[in-house]
């Protein structure tokens, strides 16, 4: 008579071994992380992450700030060239430049990834790049989960999403109700498409104008697959040396929706916030994009960042001092626009004229 072997959950595909083995891999570069209020505070592999929040005390009334976000199917660039650590950049980025809009210092970050089977190695090299992007930001990568959902997703498939907090002072939280009309618009350049519209890109240039990922392209001076998974830049730190040095009103992340619709969401009601095209000439991606789908220019502005990755709006008597706080960091920005009176405008934020060649 045989015997009848029972179900488990390895037979069911999940590999609880396999998930031990990507902790063990990933704890070296979430060590880099730790910042002061974490040190000594457990460690990864715990049910939760711990921030000793009684440290800043350079704060006298502290507001929390909180956000959650993914990177869109980016990933699906990322696990069909099979480069996993720099997906990591774009989820921090997307996480962090959210909380410093309204003028929060990133604290601390967790993730969330989802797979079809663990890859010890594969996870590690995700979580690498979390923890380095982390590391740009200034926050902590306190605790995370990985997730292995067989027969949900391939052996291959995976997804990413993660959740970070800040801290502001309570009287130097910035908005809509610190702009008035004469603030300047400051532009600061994007690294490439970032994190958001890839569903149209991918449609475009692959459905439609059937290229290659590894199809190289002289205007990028790389392949396309390389250019599409540039790494989202990082402005957080940015973004806070410039609250340091000199005034600043408000600051809006340029992500899904494009620039003019990103920046109507911190201008009041009554006023308006014109930027000119003519300040600055989009990278070749976005060229590429439009012209492989034959993408009219208003749907590339409202899906795409055109080159424009954040924008802070301050008083001009701040323009000067701001851009030379960007400049001695590495970050090329301009005076790209200007806040007026509301009048006639029915939205927030219009852009006019035409991209420089």
């Amino acid at each position: 008579m045989s015997e009848t072997t029972g179900a488990s959950y390895a037979a069911a595909g999940v590999d609880i071994e396999a998930g031990d083995r990507a902790v063990e891999l990933m704890k070296e570069w979430v060590k880099k992380t730790q910042r002061p209020e974490t040190t000594g505070l457990g460690g990864l592999g715990g049910f939760a992450g711990l921030f000793d929040a009684s440290a800043l005390k350079r704060y006298e009334r502290p507001l929390l700030a909180s956000a959650t976000d993914g990177v869109g199917t980016k990933v699906d660039l990322a696990r069909k060239l099979g480069v996993y650590d720099t997906i990591g950049h774009d989820l921090v980025g997307m996480v962090v430049d959210d909380l410093v809009v309204c003028g929060a210092e990133p604290l601390f970050m967790t993730d969330y990834i989802c797979v079809g089977k663990v890859h010890p190695e594969r996870v590690a090299a995700i979580v690498k790049g979390i923890a380095e992007g982390c590391v740009l930001a200034g926050c902590a990568l306190v605790g995370g989960e990985t997730a292995e959902h067989p027969g949900l997703l391939g052996a291959d498939d995976f997804d990413v999403a993660g959740a970070g907090t800040g801290v502001v002072e309570a009287d130097r939280v910035l908005g809509a109700d610190r702009i008035r009309a004469g603030d300047v618009v400051l532009a600061m350049a994007s690294s490439g498409l970032h994190s958001n519209g890839y569903s149209l890109v991918r449609h475009v240039l692959f459905d439609r104008a059937k290229l290659s990922l590894d199809e190289q392209v002289a205007e990028f001076g790389r392949t396309l697959g390389e250019e599409l998974l540039e790494p989202t830049r990082i402005y957080s730190l940015d973004c806070l040396a410039l609250t340091r040095t000199t005034e600043v009103h408000a600051f809006s992340h340029v992500t899904g929706g494009g620039l003019a619709n990103n920046l109507a969401r911190v201008i009041p009601d009554d006023l308006h916030a014109t930027v000119d095209r003519s300040t600055w000439t989009p990278g070749p991606v976005f060229d590429l994009v439009g012209k492989a789908g034959s993408v009219e220019r208003l749907e590339l502005e409202k899906t795409l960042n055109m080159g424009v990755g954040m924008i802070a709006v301050v008083p001009e008597t701040s323009v000067d001092v701001a851009l030379a706080t960007l400049a001695d960091r590495g970050v090329d920005a301009w005076v790209a626009g200007e806040i007026t009176e509301r009048g006639d405008h029915t939205t927030g934020a219009t852009l006019t004229g035409d991209y420089a060649k």
